[in-house]
């Protein structure tokens, strides 16, 4: 499975230290690494299908990361979609309202109807790319019924009836950004945690320090802004647990590619 490390602040950062520790755990997530800073402008976004902490890029870009208020990390343990490029996170799409969403994933899609359309048009092969493609139509065709630009609660409502459809029966770590506020969720027990500071809000798959790291509230969306807890969303109950079966679904679904 991967690892996913995410900041959402009030104030700037220097993160070099924390994401050091998040990085070192690339021994048994091996398949690739991602960074994505987010700026008054965007995103810059960076991966490479390499093991992080054998990327000479990423050991000397650290320490230029100053000043940091939101940021995304992830390490690949691939599931669905081979070793490249396209395939690493984060993915980063812009909905027809020009917001830039970005989307990484821990997890596993086993079987989502409402999915499999993207396979079609999707830049990598991965599941989680499928989710973000889902998430912008979702939001398209949503402003387009609207006739206007969606409200921070249209759009948390919208991608909270996505989480509660593609999370049954699947695996659903998620952390999305879209430009204003962190989308978090998780239906895997033990796999998401938060260290809550007075501006700042740390998000991690397993702690990676001595700090105070709490689970995160399960099956059940959040919306964090500028570090503090600001919405929340349907406690859906559908709760991942590892079976067999799903994993020979898995299996059957690569065979395709």
């Amino acid at each position: 499975m991967c690892e996913l490390f995410a900041i959402s602040s009030a104030v700037t950062l220097q993160p070099e230290d924390l994401l050091r520790l998040f990085f070192s755990h690339s021994k048994d997530n091996q398949n690739g690494w991602g960074l994505a800073v987010f700026h008054q402008n965007g995103v810059n976004l960076e991966k490479e299908p390499i093991r992080a902490d054998q990327s000479i890029y990423l050991n000397h870009r650290l320490p230029s990361l100053k000043n940091v208020s939101n940021l995304f990390a992830h390490i690949r343990k691939a599931t669905k979609g081979n070793i490249s490029y396209e395939n690493c996170h984060p993915f980063v799409m812009n909905d027809c309202e020009g917001r830039t969403w970005t989307l990484m994933h821990n997890g596993t899609i086993f079987n989502c109807p409402a999915l499999e359309p993207y396979v079609r048009v999707q830049e990598g092969m991965t599941d989680s790319e499928r989710i973000l493609c889902y998430i912008i139509d979702r939001i398209n065709a949503a402003g387009v019924i609207a006739d206007r630009k969606l409200t921070l609660e249209e759009r948390f409502k919208l991608v909270d009836d996505v989480v509660c459809e593609v999370s049954l029966h699947n695996k659903l770590n998620l952390i999305i950004y879209d430009g204003e506020i962190f989308y978090i969720h998780t239906n895997y027990k033990n796999s998401l945690y938060v260290h809550q500071e007075t501006h700042t809000a740390i998000f991690a798959t397993v702690p990676i320090d001595r700090s105070v790291w709490l689970p995160l509230p399960f099956t059940t969306l959040l919306a964090y802004k500028d570090g503090r807890h600001i919405m929340t969303g349907t406690c859906h109950g559908h709760e991942y647990i590892d079976n067999p079966e799903d994993m020979e679904y898995m299996y059957l679904d690569y065979l395709e590619y």
